[in-house]
């Protein structure tokens, strides 16, 4: 692996880690219906706003969300819609995973 191909695999693993947290995960599903504000996302989710401050840090650190502010109010949004797109394809993945167990599971009863 080359410098930039190592690089480029840095800045990818990045992104996958930033969404290693069921929270930041239920915060990509509720931001890719709508923009939401701290408070809102923290109500939803049963946690206080310091923490959902701190998934939403790392989540636009890693260039997963954007933020606008309006008045005092910060509402945060996906700074792609691609990433609705991704979250489909692992569900996809994972009914295959399901389908695949359930397959084995009928096997072993025949």
């Amino acid at each position: 692996m080359n410098k930039n191909e190592q690089n480029r695999s840095q800045a990818i693993s990045a992104v996958f880690k930033a969404l290693g947290h069921p929270s930041r995960v239920f915060i990509l599903e509720k931001l890719k219906e709508t923009e939401h504000c701290v408070c809102e996302l923290s109500e939803m989710i049963g946690a206080d706003m310091s923490t959902v401050s701190r998934h939403l840090g790392i989540l636009k650190k890693a260039g997963i969300v954007a933020d606008r502010k309006e008045g005092t109010t910060v509402y945060y949004s996906l700074a792609c819609n691609c990433l609705g797109q991704m979250l489909s394809g692992v569900e996809n993945i994972l009914r295959r995973q399901i389908e695949s167990q359930s397959d084995v599971l009928s096997s072993m009863r025949t």
